[in-house]
Protein backbone atom coordinates (compact mmCIF):
# COMPACT_ATOMS: atom_id res chain seq x y z
CA UNK A 1 0.00 0.00 0.00
CA UNK A 2 1.37 3.39 -1.04
CA UNK A 3 1.85 5.95 1.70
CA UNK A 4 0.19 9.05 0.19
CA UNK A 5 -1.67 10.28 -2.86
CA UNK A 6 -2.22 13.96 -3.52
CA UNK A 7 -5.05 14.01 -6.01
CA UNK A 8 -6.20 16.63 -8.52
CA UNK A 9 -3.54 19.31 -8.08
CA UNK A 10 -2.09 21.81 -10.50
CA UNK A 11 1.38 20.35 -10.15
CA UNK A 12 4.20 22.85 -10.72
CA UNK A 13 7.24 21.08 -12.14
CA UNK A 14 10.45 22.50 -13.56
CA UNK A 15 9.28 22.24 -17.15
CA UNK A 16 5.61 23.12 -16.79
CA UNK A 17 2.32 22.80 -14.95
CA UNK A 18 -0.19 20.00 -15.31
CA UNK A 19 -3.41 18.90 -13.60
CA UNK A 20 -2.87 15.53 -11.99
CA UNK A 21 -1.74 13.46 -9.04
CA UNK A 22 1.42 12.80 -7.05
CA UNK A 23 2.16 9.56 -5.18
CA UNK A 24 4.55 9.33 -2.24
CA UNK A 25 6.27 6.39 -0.56
CA UNK A 26 8.91 6.50 2.20
CA UNK A 27 8.98 10.28 1.99
CA UNK A 28 9.90 10.28 -1.72
CA UNK A 29 7.92 11.05 -4.86
CA UNK A 30 7.33 7.76 -6.70
CA UNK A 31 4.79 8.72 -9.37
CA UNK A 32 3.46 11.83 -11.08
CA UNK A 33 0.60 11.88 -13.55
CA UNK A 34 -3.02 10.89 -13.96
CA UNK A 35 -2.87 8.02 -11.50
CA UNK A 36 -5.62 5.40 -11.49
CA UNK A 37 -6.91 3.28 -8.63
CA UNK A 38 -4.76 0.23 -9.32
CA UNK A 39 -2.57 1.26 -6.39
CA UNK A 40 -3.97 1.47 -2.87
CA UNK A 41 -3.13 4.45 -0.68
CA UNK A 42 -2.91 4.85 3.07
CA UNK A 43 -3.82 8.55 2.80
CA UNK A 44 -5.47 10.53 0.03
CA UNK A 45 -5.42 14.33 0.03
CA UNK A 46 -7.78 16.04 -2.40
CA UNK A 47 -5.94 19.13 -3.65
CA UNK A 48 -9.09 20.50 -5.23
CA UNK A 49 -7.23 21.94 -8.19
CA UNK A 50 -5.04 24.20 -6.06
CA UNK A 51 -1.40 24.64 -7.02
CA UNK A 52 1.07 22.10 -5.66
CA UNK A 53 4.51 23.73 -5.55
CA UNK A 54 7.88 22.36 -4.51
CA UNK A 55 8.34 23.19 -0.85
CA UNK A 56 10.19 26.43 -0.34
CA UNK A 57 13.92 26.37 0.34
CA UNK A 58 14.66 29.56 2.27
CA UNK A 59 18.35 30.38 1.77
CA UNK A 60 18.44 33.09 4.44
CA UNK A 61 17.00 32.36 7.87
CA UNK A 62 17.97 33.26 11.42
CA UNK A 63 17.14 31.47 14.69
CA UNK A 64 18.42 33.07 17.91
CA UNK A 65 17.94 30.01 20.14
CA UNK A 66 19.33 28.82 22.54
CA UNK A 67 21.20 32.00 23.48
CA UNK A 68 18.13 34.22 23.04
CA UNK A 69 14.95 32.15 23.57
CA UNK A 70 12.99 35.37 24.08
CA UNK A 71 13.45 35.98 20.34
CA UNK A 72 12.09 32.56 19.41
CA UNK A 73 13.23 28.95 19.22
CA UNK A 74 13.88 26.42 16.48
CA UNK A 75 10.37 25.15 17.17
CA UNK A 76 8.58 28.50 16.95
CA UNK A 77 10.44 29.75 13.89
CA UNK A 78 10.19 26.51 11.91
CA UNK A 79 6.46 26.49 12.66
CA UNK A 80 6.45 29.89 10.96
CA UNK A 81 8.43 28.41 8.08
CA UNK A 82 5.86 25.64 7.64
CA UNK A 83 3.08 28.23 7.63
CA UNK A 84 4.99 30.04 4.90
CA UNK A 85 5.26 26.97 2.66
CA UNK A 86 8.95 26.52 3.46
CA UNK A 87 10.10 22.93 3.91
CA UNK A 88 13.86 23.53 4.26
CA UNK A 89 15.58 26.47 5.92
CA UNK A 90 19.25 27.37 5.59
CA UNK A 91 20.19 28.81 8.96
CA UNK A 92 22.75 31.60 9.10
CA UNK A 93 25.18 31.58 12.02
CA UNK A 94 24.35 34.67 14.05
CA UNK A 95 24.14 32.82 17.32
CA UNK A 96 26.02 32.80 20.57
CA UNK A 97 28.58 31.69 19.64
CA UNK A 98 28.37 31.43 15.84
CA UNK A 99 29.17 27.95 14.50
CA UNK A 100 32.73 28.60 13.35
CA UNK A 101 33.96 25.17 14.53
CA UNK A 102 32.75 21.59 14.21
CA UNK A 103 32.10 21.40 17.95
CA UNK A 104 29.85 24.46 17.97
CA UNK A 105 28.09 23.33 14.80
CA UNK A 106 27.27 19.90 16.21
CA UNK A 107 25.82 21.43 19.37
CA UNK A 108 23.62 23.63 17.21
CA UNK A 109 22.57 20.69 15.05
CA UNK A 110 21.50 18.80 18.17
CA UNK A 111 19.41 21.74 19.41
CA UNK A 112 17.77 22.04 16.00
CA UNK A 113 17.03 18.34 15.60
CA UNK A 114 15.23 18.32 18.94
CA UNK A 115 12.85 21.10 17.89
CA UNK A 116 12.55 21.62 14.14
CA UNK A 117 9.23 21.19 12.36
CA UNK A 118 10.78 21.42 8.87
CA UNK A 119 14.18 20.35 7.56
CA UNK A 120 17.24 22.48 8.19
CA UNK A 121 20.67 23.04 6.66
CA UNK A 122 23.44 25.17 8.15
CA UNK A 123 26.00 27.69 7.03
CA UNK A 124 29.29 27.80 8.88
CA UNK A 125 30.61 31.05 10.33
CA UNK A 126 33.74 32.41 8.68
CA UNK A 127 35.63 35.40 9.99
CA UNK A 128 39.07 36.82 10.50
CA UNK A 129 39.23 35.93 14.18
CA UNK A 130 38.76 32.21 13.51
CA UNK A 131 40.39 31.61 10.14
CA UNK A 132 42.02 28.44 11.45
CA UNK A 133 38.59 26.76 11.74
CA UNK A 134 37.34 27.48 8.21
CA UNK A 135 38.44 24.18 6.71
CA UNK A 136 37.30 22.17 9.74
CA UNK A 137 33.73 23.47 9.74
CA UNK A 138 33.63 23.16 5.96
CA UNK A 139 34.06 19.40 6.31
CA UNK A 140 31.42 19.04 9.04
CA UNK A 141 28.26 19.03 6.93
CA UNK A 142 27.56 22.69 6.21
CA UNK A 143 26.17 23.75 2.83
CA UNK A 144 28.26 26.93 2.64
CA UNK A 145 29.92 29.69 4.65
CA UNK A 146 28.64 33.03 5.92
CA UNK A 147 30.68 36.16 6.51
CA UNK A 148 30.17 39.89 7.02
CA UNK A 149 32.21 42.78 5.68
CA UNK A 150 30.94 45.13 8.36
CA UNK A 151 31.66 45.07 12.09
CA UNK A 152 29.34 43.52 14.67
CA UNK A 153 26.32 45.72 15.42
CA UNK A 154 26.43 47.84 18.55
CA UNK A 155 26.09 45.65 21.67
CA UNK A 156 26.06 42.35 19.77
CA UNK A 157 29.78 41.56 19.54
CA UNK A 158 29.49 38.05 21.03
CA UNK A 159 26.91 37.04 18.41
CA UNK A 160 29.41 37.85 15.65
CA UNK A 161 32.61 36.20 16.93
CA UNK A 162 34.35 34.53 14.01
CA UNK A 163 31.84 35.97 11.54
CA UNK A 164 33.30 39.28 10.34
CA UNK A 165 36.22 40.39 8.16
CA UNK A 166 37.72 43.63 9.42
CA UNK A 167 40.21 44.25 6.61
CA UNK A 168 41.62 43.03 3.32
CA UNK A 169 44.24 40.89 5.05
CA UNK A 170 41.54 38.82 6.74
CA UNK A 171 39.64 38.57 3.47
CA UNK A 172 42.79 37.47 1.67
CA UNK A 173 43.61 34.73 4.19
CA UNK A 174 40.00 33.55 4.48
CA UNK A 175 39.48 33.28 0.74
CA UNK A 176 42.57 31.12 0.49
CA UNK A 177 40.86 28.74 2.92
CA UNK A 178 37.52 28.94 1.08
CA UNK A 179 39.30 27.90 -2.10
CA UNK A 180 40.24 24.57 -0.54
CA UNK A 181 36.65 23.67 0.33
CA UNK A 182 34.88 24.70 -2.86
CA UNK A 183 31.79 25.67 -0.86
CA UNK A 184 29.86 28.84 -1.72
CA UNK A 185 30.48 31.86 0.49
CA UNK A 186 27.38 33.79 1.51
CA UNK A 187 28.60 37.32 2.05
CA UNK A 188 26.91 40.34 3.61
CA UNK A 189 28.22 43.16 1.45
CA UNK A 190 28.40 46.58 3.16
CA UNK A 191 31.50 48.75 3.46
CA UNK A 192 32.32 49.10 7.16
CA UNK A 193 34.61 52.15 6.99
CA UNK A 194 32.12 54.31 5.13
CA UNK A 195 29.16 53.24 7.28
CA UNK A 196 31.04 53.85 10.55
CA UNK A 197 32.05 57.33 9.47
CA UNK A 198 28.55 58.26 8.31
CA UNK A 199 26.93 57.03 11.53
CA UNK A 200 29.41 58.98 13.64
CA UNK A 201 28.71 62.10 11.60
CA UNK A 202 24.95 61.60 11.74
CA UNK A 203 24.92 61.17 15.50
CA UNK A 204 27.08 64.26 15.97
CA UNK A 205 24.44 66.25 14.09
CA UNK A 206 21.60 64.72 16.10
CA UNK A 207 20.23 62.90 13.06
CA UNK A 208 19.11 59.61 14.60
CA UNK A 209 15.59 59.03 13.25
CA UNK A 210 14.49 56.01 11.21
CA UNK A 211 15.33 57.50 7.83
CA UNK A 212 18.87 58.26 9.02
CA UNK A 213 19.53 54.53 9.04
CA UNK A 214 19.11 54.55 5.25
CA UNK A 215 21.09 57.77 4.84
CA UNK A 216 24.11 56.34 6.68
CA UNK A 217 24.14 53.18 4.55
CA UNK A 218 23.75 54.59 1.01
CA UNK A 219 23.85 52.38 -2.05
CA UNK A 220 27.58 52.92 -2.57
CA UNK A 221 28.31 51.06 0.69
CA UNK A 222 26.86 47.92 -0.87
CA UNK A 223 28.48 48.43 -4.26
CA UNK A 224 31.97 48.96 -2.79
CA UNK A 225 31.71 45.78 -0.74
CA UNK A 226 30.40 43.75 -3.69
CA UNK A 227 33.35 44.91 -5.79
CA UNK A 228 35.82 43.80 -3.10
CA UNK A 229 34.18 40.41 -2.76
CA UNK A 230 34.18 39.88 -6.50
CA UNK A 231 37.89 40.61 -6.64
CA UNK A 232 38.75 38.14 -3.88
CA UNK A 233 36.38 35.55 -5.33
CA UNK A 234 37.94 35.86 -8.77
CA UNK A 235 41.48 35.67 -7.41
CA UNK A 236 40.72 32.39 -5.61
CA UNK A 237 37.98 30.90 -7.83
CA UNK A 238 35.56 30.85 -4.89
CA UNK A 239 31.79 30.67 -5.56
CA UNK A 240 30.18 33.84 -4.22
CA UNK A 241 26.62 34.07 -2.95
CA UNK A 242 25.74 37.73 -2.42
CA UNK A 243 23.02 37.87 0.21
CA UNK A 244 20.12 40.35 0.31
CA UNK A 245 21.28 42.59 -2.54
CA UNK A 246 19.23 45.77 -2.23
CA UNK A 247 20.55 48.07 -4.96
CA UNK A 248 20.30 47.79 -8.74
CA UNK A 249 23.89 49.00 -9.15
CA UNK A 250 25.24 46.15 -7.00
CA UNK A 251 23.20 43.71 -9.10
CA UNK A 252 24.67 45.22 -12.28
CA UNK A 253 28.23 44.89 -10.97
CA UNK A 254 27.67 41.26 -9.95
CA UNK A 255 25.98 40.43 -13.26
CA UNK A 256 28.91 41.87 -15.22
CA UNK A 257 31.37 39.69 -13.29
CA UNK A 258 29.19 36.63 -13.80
CA UNK A 259 28.88 37.35 -17.52
CA UNK A 260 32.68 37.46 -17.61
CA UNK A 261 32.81 33.90 -16.29
CA UNK A 262 32.86 34.20 -12.50
CA UNK A 263 30.66 31.95 -10.34
CA UNK A 264 28.38 34.43 -8.58
CA UNK A 265 24.85 34.05 -7.25
CA UNK A 266 22.59 36.93 -6.30
CA UNK A 267 19.93 36.91 -3.60
CA UNK A 268 17.41 39.57 -2.73
CA UNK A 269 14.48 39.63 -0.29
CA UNK A 270 10.78 40.51 -0.55
CA UNK A 271 11.22 43.66 1.53
CA UNK A 272 13.59 45.13 -1.06
CA UNK A 273 10.91 44.52 -3.70
CA UNK A 274 7.77 45.55 -1.83
CA UNK A 275 8.92 48.23 0.62
CA UNK A 276 10.98 51.39 0.33
CA UNK A 277 12.63 53.84 2.70
CA UNK A 278 9.26 55.45 3.43
CA UNK A 279 8.63 52.46 5.73
CA UNK A 280 11.47 53.68 7.98
CA UNK A 281 9.59 56.94 8.46
CA UNK A 282 6.34 55.12 9.16
CA UNK A 283 7.60 52.21 11.27
CA UNK A 284 10.99 53.44 12.53
CA UNK A 285 13.01 50.56 14.05
CA UNK A 286 10.42 47.96 13.04
CA UNK A 287 11.43 48.55 9.41
CA UNK A 288 15.16 48.63 10.15
CA UNK A 289 17.24 46.06 8.29
CA UNK A 290 20.74 45.79 6.86
CA UNK A 291 21.15 46.79 4.09
CA UNK A 292 18.42 49.37 4.58
CA UNK A 293 15.27 49.78 2.54
CA UNK A 294 15.97 51.82 -0.58
CA UNK A 295 14.26 54.53 -2.63
CA UNK A 296 11.12 53.77 -4.62
CA UNK A 297 13.14 54.28 -7.81
CA UNK A 298 15.73 51.68 -6.79
CA UNK A 299 12.98 49.24 -5.84
CA UNK A 300 11.47 49.56 -9.32
CA UNK A 301 14.86 49.00 -10.95
CA UNK A 302 15.59 45.95 -8.77
CA UNK A 303 12.44 44.30 -10.11
CA UNK A 304 13.99 44.36 -13.58
CA UNK A 305 16.71 42.01 -12.35
CA UNK A 306 14.06 39.63 -11.03
CA UNK A 307 12.29 39.66 -14.38
CA UNK A 308 15.37 39.21 -16.58
CA UNK A 309 16.82 36.33 -14.53
CA UNK A 310 19.81 38.16 -13.04
CA UNK A 311 18.70 37.53 -9.46
CA UNK A 312 18.92 33.84 -8.58
CA UNK A 313 17.09 33.52 -5.28
CA UNK A 314 14.77 35.23 -2.85
CA UNK A 315 15.49 34.67 0.83
CA UNK A 316 13.33 35.91 3.66
CA UNK A 317 16.23 37.02 5.91
CA UNK A 318 13.84 36.02 8.70
CA UNK A 319 15.23 37.84 11.75
CA UNK A 320 13.25 37.59 14.99
CA UNK A 321 13.68 40.13 17.79
CA UNK A 322 11.52 41.40 20.65
CA UNK A 323 9.44 44.56 20.93
CA UNK A 324 11.65 45.64 23.82
CA UNK A 325 14.75 45.44 21.63
CA UNK A 326 13.11 47.39 18.83
CA UNK A 327 11.88 50.05 21.27
CA UNK A 328 15.19 50.44 23.13
CA UNK A 329 16.36 54.07 22.96
CA UNK A 330 13.83 54.59 20.20
CA UNK A 331 15.03 58.15 19.68
CA UNK A 332 18.30 56.66 18.33
CA UNK A 333 17.72 54.36 15.35
CA UNK A 334 21.32 53.14 15.50
CA UNK A 335 20.71 51.33 18.80
CA UNK A 336 17.85 49.08 17.65
CA UNK A 337 18.74 45.69 16.12
CA UNK A 338 18.31 45.25 12.38
CA UNK A 339 15.84 42.74 11.01
CA UNK A 340 12.26 41.52 11.22
CA UNK A 341 10.34 38.29 10.62
CA UNK A 342 9.62 37.48 6.98
CA UNK A 343 9.31 33.77 6.26
CA UNK A 344 5.50 33.75 6.37
CA UNK A 345 5.28 36.54 3.79
CA UNK A 346 7.77 35.19 1.23
CA UNK A 347 5.41 32.90 -0.71
CA UNK A 348 2.35 35.21 -0.68
CA UNK A 349 4.29 38.29 -1.76
CA UNK A 350 5.98 36.52 -4.65
CA UNK A 351 2.83 34.62 -5.61
CA UNK A 352 1.19 38.03 -5.83
CA UNK A 353 3.86 39.01 -8.36
CA UNK A 354 2.75 35.98 -10.38
CA UNK A 355 -0.89 36.98 -10.08
CA UNK A 356 -0.02 40.51 -11.22
CA UNK A 357 1.83 39.16 -14.26
CA UNK A 358 5.27 40.39 -13.21
CA UNK A 359 6.82 36.92 -13.28
CA UNK A 360 5.69 33.43 -14.22
CA UNK A 361 4.91 30.74 -11.70
CA UNK A 362 7.86 28.70 -12.99
CA UNK A 363 10.20 31.65 -12.44
CA UNK A 364 8.87 32.06 -8.91
CA UNK A 365 9.56 28.41 -8.13
CA UNK A 366 13.13 28.85 -9.42
CA UNK A 367 13.65 31.80 -7.08
CA UNK A 368 12.08 30.30 -3.96
CA UNK A 369 12.83 26.59 -4.25
CA UNK A 370 14.89 25.16 -7.10
CA UNK A 371 17.77 27.63 -7.35
CA UNK A 372 18.52 27.77 -3.60
CA UNK A 373 18.55 23.98 -3.56
CA UNK A 374 20.94 23.80 -6.52
CA UNK A 375 23.32 26.47 -5.24
CA UNK A 376 23.65 24.89 -1.79
CA UNK A 377 23.98 21.28 -2.93
CA UNK A 378 20.57 19.87 -2.02
CA UNK A 379 19.12 19.37 -5.50
CA UNK A 380 17.33 17.23 -6.67
CA UNK A 381 16.56 15.94 -3.19
CA UNK A 382 15.04 19.32 -2.39
CA UNK A 383 13.51 22.12 -4.43
CA UNK A 384 11.71 20.21 -7.19
CA UNK A 385 8.73 17.97 -7.86
CA UNK A 386 10.22 15.00 -9.70
CA UNK A 387 10.51 11.24 -9.28
CA UNK A 388 12.92 10.40 -6.46
CA UNK A 389 12.90 13.84 -4.83
CA UNK A 390 11.77 14.37 -1.26
CA UNK A 391 8.00 14.82 -1.12
CA UNK A 392 8.22 18.44 0.03
CA UNK A 393 5.22 20.47 -1.11
CA UNK A 394 3.28 23.65 -0.52
CA UNK A 395 -0.39 23.58 -1.55
CA UNK A 396 -1.28 27.15 -2.42
CA UNK A 397 -4.41 29.13 -3.34
CA UNK A 398 -3.33 31.52 -6.08
CA UNK A 399 -6.76 33.01 -6.75
CA UNK A 400 -8.27 34.13 -3.44
CA UNK A 401 -6.97 37.46 -2.11
CA UNK A 402 -6.42 38.11 1.58
CA UNK A 403 -5.00 40.93 3.68
CA UNK A 404 -1.81 40.51 5.70
CA UNK A 405 -2.15 40.92 9.46
CA UNK A 406 0.94 40.24 11.57
CA UNK A 407 -1.25 38.97 14.41
CA UNK A 408 -2.06 35.90 12.30
CA UNK A 409 1.59 34.82 12.11
CA UNK A 410 3.11 31.84 13.94
CA UNK A 411 6.56 33.33 14.51
CA UNK A 412 7.36 34.13 18.13
CA UNK A 413 8.40 37.58 16.87
CA UNK A 414 5.06 38.39 15.26
CA UNK A 415 4.64 41.51 17.41
CA UNK A 416 7.42 43.24 15.45
CA UNK A 417 6.17 42.04 12.06
CA UNK A 418 3.67 44.75 11.10
CA UNK A 419 5.46 46.27 8.11
CA UNK A 420 3.21 44.54 5.55
CA UNK A 421 -0.05 44.98 7.47
CA UNK A 422 -2.99 45.92 5.28
CA UNK A 423 -1.41 44.72 2.05
CA UNK A 424 -3.66 42.54 -0.11
CA UNK A 425 -1.87 39.47 -1.42
CA UNK A 426 -2.52 36.17 -3.16
CA UNK A 427 -0.95 32.77 -2.65
CA UNK A 428 -2.19 31.71 0.76
CA UNK A 429 -0.45 28.53 1.88
CA UNK A 430 -3.12 25.92 2.64
CA UNK A 431 -1.01 22.87 3.47
CA UNK A 432 2.70 22.11 3.73
CA UNK A 433 4.26 18.65 3.41
CA UNK A 434 7.78 17.62 4.44
CA UNK A 435 8.95 14.22 3.19
CA UNK A 436 5.34 13.24 2.57
CA UNK A 437 4.08 14.21 6.01
CA UNK A 438 1.58 17.03 6.34
CA UNK A 439 3.27 19.41 8.79
CA UNK A 440 0.90 22.37 8.36
CA UNK A 441 -2.81 22.49 7.58
CA UNK A 442 -4.82 25.71 7.47
CA UNK A 443 -3.22 27.38 10.48
CA UNK A 444 -2.40 24.24 12.47
CA UNK A 445 0.92 22.46 12.95
CA UNK A 446 0.38 18.72 12.53
CA UNK A 447 3.69 17.20 13.70
CA UNK A 448 5.66 17.21 16.92
CA UNK A 449 8.90 19.18 17.41
CA UNK A 450 11.87 17.18 16.19
CA UNK A 451 10.23 16.01 12.96
CA UNK A 452 12.61 18.15 10.93
CA UNK A 453 15.92 16.65 9.83
CA UNK A 454 19.41 17.99 9.22
CA UNK A 455 20.17 18.29 5.50
CA UNK A 456 23.80 18.18 4.36
CA UNK A 457 25.31 19.25 1.08
CA UNK A 458 25.32 16.62 -1.64
CA UNK A 459 26.59 16.48 -5.18
CA UNK A 460 24.09 18.13 -7.51
CA UNK A 461 23.12 17.26 -11.05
Amino acid sequence: MVELLIRDANVVMEDGIFRGDVAVEDGKIIAIGKLDDTMKYEKVVDAGGFFLLPGGVDPHFHVRYPSHPERGTFESETKAAAAGGVTTIIEHPISLPPQYSKEILMARVQAAEEQCIVDIAFLGAAGGEKIEYIREVGEAGIVGYKTFLHAAPEGRDKEFVGLTMKDNYELYKSFQEFKQSGLPVSAHAEDNDLISGLIKESRAKGNTSGIDHAKTRPSITEVLAVERLIRFGKENKVPLYLVHISTPEAARVAKAARDAGQEIYIETCPHYLYLNEQALIEHNAYAKCNPPLRSAEEVAQLWEFIIDGTIDTIGSDHSPFTVEEKERKKEDIFVAPSGFPGVEFRFPLMMSAVKEGRITLLRMVELLSTNPSKIFGMYPKKGAIRIGSDADFALVDLDTPYVINHKDCLTHAKDIGMIYDGKQVYGKVLKTFVRGEMVYDMGEIKVEPGFGQWVKREKTE
